[in-house]
């Protein structure tokens, strides 16, 4: 059966990566993005240059029309979906609890959970034995944040990533039956871009001597611990979280 995979947010960082190994892998590979049109035709070209097949989709993951939208396209281009990497995630500028305002916590939640269950909902959809489907896999992007809380820079998207740990929980035992196995990678601090758009872009060498490794992490790292959840090696995994963290 053709390997068919959407990594949501696959235009850099952590989901670049998942695509390029993806390919590698064999899936044919669709990435949205939401606004860095340039940098996911790179991430497309790179794969098709190595004679992959990819596309990238614009799309925001917070609006359920886009989701329904993307989800679409990657039916009417390369069939049943067989994979889906729930990726896309954004953090606002570091601050208390006490300094954030409503509109930011909004946001952050439309995007880290509501987009990762509309998204999750459409892949069931397609995938489900109890729709018609093949069966599949799903694995969400979360963060140790979500158990260690980052006070004084980031509670909002930890508590955002804590909700898509229990997404997997959840979804993972309601579709286990149905040929879906859903699983979590939850990584620690990786050098991304990310921490730029929290405001130190440096962030990652401020904080890795706290890490038992004594090192950020590389998204090709996180990657290959996606890559595995999602293959048949993993087949009797469902309903877990993977640490990909250095030890913290």
């Amino acid at each position: 059966m053709k390997k068919i995979i959407l990594i949501t947010g696959g235009s850099r960082g952590i989901g670049a990566a998942v695509a390029q190994q993806a390919a590698e892998q064999g899936y044919t590979v669709c990435i949205s993005y939401l606004h860095n049109q340039a940098a996911a035709e790179a991430v497309v070209g790179a794969i098709r240059r190595k004679d992959g097949e990819a596309m990238a989709v614009q799309a925001d993951v917070a609006l359920e029309g886009d989701v329904v939208r993307l989800f679409e396209q990657v039916d009417a281009a390369y069939g049943p979906l067989t994979a889906l990497v729930n990726n896309a995630g954004v953090l606002a500028k570091q601050a208390r609890v006490d300094e954030m305002d409503s509109a930011r916590i909004q946001r952050i939640f439309a995007t880290n959970v509501v987009g990762s269950f509309i998204c999750a909902r459409e892949a069931v959809r397609r995938m489900s034995t109890r729709y018609g489907g093949a069966g599949g896999a799903i694995v969400n992007l979360s963060s140790r944040a979500s158990r260690l809380g980052s006070p004084g820079e980031y509670v909002d998207y930890a508590a955002s990533k804590a909700a898509v740990d229990t997404l997997t929980i959840g979804l993972s035992k309601e579709v286990a039956a149905e040929g879906i196995r859903v699983n979590t990678v939850s990584p620690g601090v990786i050098y991304t871009d990310i921490h730029a758009s929290g405001g130190e872009p440096q962030r990652v060498d401020r904080v890795k001597e706290a890490i038992p490794m004594k090192r950020g992490g590389y998204p090709e790292e996180v990657a290959r611990a996606v890559l595995w959840l999602l293959s048949d090696q993993a087949s009797y995994t469902t309903g877990t979280t993977l640490d990909v963290s250095g030890g913290r």
